[in-house]
């Protein structure tokens, strides 16, 4: 009998759970639900209860009050079952130093009855094959956060929990770390995938949570989300001489203007690029105002978090 088969559609399922800290409010009544075989991220910035979510997900703490259900089923006395359906992998994990990769992975595997050829399998699909008689002492960052997705799939969970596994990784690191998620997406693994890198959400997740102050301000699709907030695009300029605000107001698509220096260098946003730029450009021309800078882009999750909280994510 496949171990995830129960009479939910979900493999994760969180309804209005709240856990408190003494005084500090981590989670206050958040909600969500995650079929099996989907990505889902949860993005906000620092103390905004994404670890304390995921380490109730995890069965480390039980919610103060609400439920929590993995493929239909809660933690009270089946902490084992559920143990076995999980792999977690977090943002730093410590290894015997004078261990090799292979060590490693052949000590993980001991404890679920795992044998060689599973840990070859592991060690190529986290591209550690040149690595595999290495200390782990000597990996590189990008290295190590391979290796703990290798520990954290050793046993093939269905459902895979990464904790902000790409911080503090170079841009090389953290696309191939991606692509082997991808990987995993393909072959039908369901992600939970806490995050502050917009990016990271943007291309792995179906579905993104945005959590602020313990509470979910957010959700849905990259193009649901942005939808809701007009699906606004942005031209970012600068000019060799001030322009008034005024002019700027009469383009055809306008909504507001975010000055970095009054009159001389800001943000439009617009409702379609295609439509502003051209009077942008005639615009200037006209007055006598030459565009030193010009940069267009579609509205993304960095613009979403500012326009709903009023800061941006690394605040």
């Amino acid at each position: 009998m496949n171990p995830t088969t129960s009479d939910s559609p979900y493999a994760v399922d969180v309804q209005d759970v709240h856990k408190r800290f003494k005084s500090v409010q981590a989670v206050a009544g958040v909600s969500l639900s995650i079929r099996p075989g989907e990505f889902i991220a949860v993005l906000g910035p620092n103390g905004a209860g994404k670890t304390t979510l995921v380490s109730m997900i995890e069965g480390i703490h039980a919610p103060d009050s609400g439920s929590i259900t993995i493929f239909g089923k809660k933690w009270k006395k089946r902490e084992k079952e559920l143990r076995s359906l999980l792999g977690v992998a977090l943002q730093e994990t410590r290894f015997f130093d004078r261990a090799t990769v292979f060590e490693t992975l052949d000590l993980f595997a001991s404890f679920y009855h795992h044998d060689g050829p599973r840990i070859s399998e592991i060690i190529r699909l986290i591209d550690l094959e040149d690595k595999k008689n290495t200390y782990t002492m000597n990996l590189s960052h990008g290295q190590r956060q391979k290796l703990a997705l290798g520990i954290a799939l050793i046993h093939k969970p269905p459902l895979l929990i990464l904790d902000e596994p790409t911080t503090g990784l170079d841009p090389r690191s953290r696309r191939e770390l991606w692509e082997i998620l991808l990987d995993l997406k393909k072959q039908g693994s369901t992600l939970v995938l806490t995050t502050h890198y917009m990016e990271e959400a943007e291309y792995l997740c179906d579905r993104i949570y945005i959590l602020d102050h313990g509470r979910i301000i957010a959700r849905g699709t990259l193009d649901e989300l942005l939808q809701a907030q007009g699906m606004a695009e942005w031209i970012s300029f600068a000019v060799d001489s001030p322009i008034r605000e005024a002019r700027l107001n009469d383009l055809p698509g306008f909504l507001a203007v975010d000055w970095q220096i009054p009159g001389k260098r800001g943000c439009l946003k617009v409702q379609r690029i295609l439509s502003t730029l051209p009077a942008l450009q005639e615009m200037t021309a006209n007055a006598g105002v030459t565009l030193t800078e010009l940069e267009c882009r579609r509205m993304d999750l960095d613009d979403l978090f500012t326009s709903l909280t009023g800061r941006t994510l690394n605040e």
